[in-house]
């Protein structure tokens, strides 16, 4: 049975280990130096170093055009009018080859967009950050497909890191007048004559509420509430004369309301912290697939975690606090027991090794072959995580994976050069006085695997070792690695 106490874990029972599995599921893993640094302060100090970080740092923003996407002017829409009114097939060929090359721009501008967020995530001081950013992003998820603007989607982005800690309240507000989403479930055709109920459908279901917390006629009565809400190319944009001023009847609530305040009706149902307590509970604790999926231990957390976010007006930092210090999350059934996201997976054994600089474009297919292309979940309901990350078309390049991380090497390659390598393991164990098999493999194990691997395991790496005749050597190390990062258990934090 496990301990469902969310009391703050007692400061003698926090030590390397519990602070590797905060600094996994909090962040994205990290260095023995880092692990062992967040150990010395302590459970509180270290859970607040995590989740007290700015909304913007000094990190570089990526190169990306606004305008690559933009409207016909004025002048232009007319010209297009009259090729049109005049069968005018030259002009008319002219403005598809103008939207095709500017469609090939953004598709550029989208891939070197992904590339500086997994760039970010490797790189960034803060990493809690970009780990919530990546839960609000499965949590209000939009792919490139439905919205083919790259400016709005990193829009999305940075609404989603700025308010990462902040408030679900204002996420939930701002996802309405986001104009990647708006394009994505059509909302800026939302019409008061022809209502969308794109939107407002998935608001409910898979924003605030969950399956089965409101009718047909909610949907429809919502998208009367969300007319107008449109936007301006990049920006929101109110539409007055498009926004149904009359009264809709919305989850039992009566008025003219807007869609700011269709999202405060959603917000103020029981349902909603309920669910919002699941998606985080799912994210940082365990791999649970719906609601109902929760055994009772897990049940009674995700309560104790909904009134908390009830009683804090859906303030998420105290909240998120309370939870990485609970003995539950600290528990021997919780920890070692997730499976690592593709992006987890692939951030992680970087940040943890120190790797060198692999082709950012060889990641991006990895993380797409493996299921989670970033900033392209496969649609509105985000990514389904757990056990569907692993597969037998995924399993081969999550087991390759750390071995091209760590030799340059790509799974399909038949050479092998020490040049291609370029990676100086020895930086992992040069803090150990006596570098001993028994001390370096312990080492390894404890970095990689939270000290998880089986005593057999653990044997057969001393035994390579030992037909190395116990050297220790760069060559020897990353054999070592590699070895230990195609053991199951690696495919756990």
């Amino acid at each position: 049975m496990a301990n469902t106490s969310t009391s703050p874990i007692k400061p003698d029972r926090f030590g390397y280990a519990e602070a590797q599995h905060l600094l996994n599921r909090a962040g994205f893993g990290g260095s023995s130096r880092q692990i062992q640094t967040l150990a010395s302060m302590g459970p509180a100090d270290a859970v607040d170093t995590l989740i007290d970080f700015p909304s913007t740092t000094d990190l570089p923003k990526p190169d990306i055009d606004p305008d690559v996407m933009r409207p016909l002017t004025d002048a232009e829409r007319r010209e297009r009018n009259r090729a049109n009114r005049n069968g005018d097939e030259e002009t008319l060929a002219r403005f598809r080859a103008m939207r095709q090359t500017a469609q090939g721009a953004d598709r550029r501008q989208f891939a070197n967009l992904q590339q500086w967020w997994v760039d970010r995530m490797i790189t960034t001081p803060a990493p809690m950050q970009e780990k919530l950013t990546l839960l609000w992003h499965g949590h209000f998820a939009v792919n490139y497909r439905g919205c083919e603007d790259a400016y709005l989607i990193y829009q999305q982005n940075e609404l989603f890191r700025q308010n990462a800690n902040t408030s679900f309240a204002r996420l939930a507000a701002g996802i309405v007048r986001d104009p990647a989403m708006l394009v994505f479930l059509n909302n800026d055709r939302n019409l008061k004559s022809r209502p969308n109920e794109n939107l407002a459908r998935e608001l409910m279901e898979l924003f605030t509420l969950g399956v089965g917390q409101y009718t047909e006629n909610d949907i429809k009565q919502g998208a009367r509430a969300l007319t107008g809400y449109t936007r301006n190319d990049n920006d929101f944009r109110f539409n007055s004369g498009q926004h149904d001023t009359g009264n809709k009847t919305i989850l039992g609530k009566t008025g003219p309301f807007n869609g700011d305040q269709f999202v405060n009706i959603c917000l103020a149902q029981n349902a909603c912290p309920q669910f919002i307590a699941f998606k985080i509970y799912k994210h940082f604790v365990a791999d649970v697939a719906k609601p109902n999926d929760a055994d009772p231990d897990q049940k009674r957390v995700i309560l104790k975690i909904a009134a908390d976010l009830r009683r804090r007006d859906y303030d998420l930092k105290p909240v998120l606090r309370r939870l990485l210090l609970s003995e539950h999350f600290y528990d021997p059934s919780v920890r070692g027991t997730k499976i690592k996201s593709p992006v987890e997976l692939t951030v992680g054994t970087i940040r943890a090794l120190a790797t060198p600089q692999r082709s950012g474009r060889l990641l991006l297919d990895a993380l797409r072959m493996m299921g989670q292309e970033p900033l392209n979940p496969p649609n509105v309901a985000g990514w389904p995580g757990g056990r569907t990350w692993i597969n037998t078309s995924t399993l081969f390049i999550r087991q390759n994976l750390a071995t091209y991380l760590i030799t340059g090497k790509p799974p399909f390659d038949t050479g092998w050069t020490r040049k291609q390598i370029n990676y100086d393991a020895t930086a992992l164990i040069e803090d150990i006085k006596n570098p001993t098999p028994q001390a370096v493999v312990d080492r390894l194990l404890a970095l990689l695997l939270g000290g998880a691997a089986r005593p057999e395991n653990r044997a057969a790496l001393l035994a390579f070792l030992k037909d190395h005749n116990n050297r220790i050597t760069n060559d020897t190390l990353i054999a070592l690695l590699c070895l230990i990062t195609a053991m199951p258990e690696y495919q756990l934090c």
